[in-house]
């Protein structure tokens, strides 16, 4: 490996430390109560690095929030393949595990959207999370043109049902399993399953 290489991949490395430092303050703590020298000393860098990297403690929270859009988007590239119906049930069950393995990035990117959403809405749907959700209402269409699902269904309407069906068992898991009848949602898979087989049969 030759000195640039070396230099890229240290650079690399400090971009992520700082980044899973950030991820982890700001889950814990929120935006306002983060100061960049709280994150520069738990990443190992300095202030400054952090100012090169991403111009301001709003620039390093929004590659943060982004973060967890992007293992969405990756998901979402992983299944170009396929029947659409097929690729929307695995996108689904797939990003729900996702969120429960990594719960910090999600919950920081659901309490902004819940305390935020308002004044910064237009900033959280073009810089954050619109692509991915593009991507995702773009699948839906795929479906509409196999003649899987019909044509009147509102594609738009269909992704933020299926968000919101993820986002709320992710929040309310905890008291949704005990509730009596409730019994699907003590397994996330099953309890996706359900929701993918309810929404497409009654979309077909």
């Amino acid at each position: 490996m030759n000195q640039s290489a070396r230099q890229a991949l240290r650079r690399g490395e400090g971009t992520a430390a700082i980044l899973e430092a950030a991820e982890a303050l700001f889950s814990e703590q929120g935006f306002d109560a983060v100061s960049l020298r709280q994150v520069a000393e738990q990443a190992g860098v300095s202030k400054a690095n952090i100012i090169h990297h991403f111009g301001s403690k709003e620039g390093l929270y929004i590659a943060v929030l982004r973060g967890a859009v992007e293992r969405c988007d990756a998901l979402l590239e992983s299944l170009e393949e396929g029947e659409p119906l097929e690729r929307l049930r695995s996108y689904t069950r797939e990003n729900l595990r996702q969120m429960f393995d990594q719960p910090e990035a999600y919950r920081l990117l659901l309490r902004e959207v819940l305390e935020h959403g308002q004044e910064r809405g237009r900033e959280l749907a073009t810089r954050v999370v619109g692509e991915s959700f593009a991507r995702l209402v773009a699948l839906v269409r795929e479906g509409q043109d196999a003649g899987a699902l019909r044509r009147e269904i509102d594609p738009g309407l269909m992704a933020i049902v299926l968000v919101a069906c993820k986002v709320f068992l992710f929040q309310a898991g905890g008291v949704l399993r005990h509730l009596p009848g409730a019994e699907v949602t003590q397994d996330p898979d099953r309890y996706m399953e359900a929701v993918m087989t309810l929404l497409l049969e009654g979309a077909r």
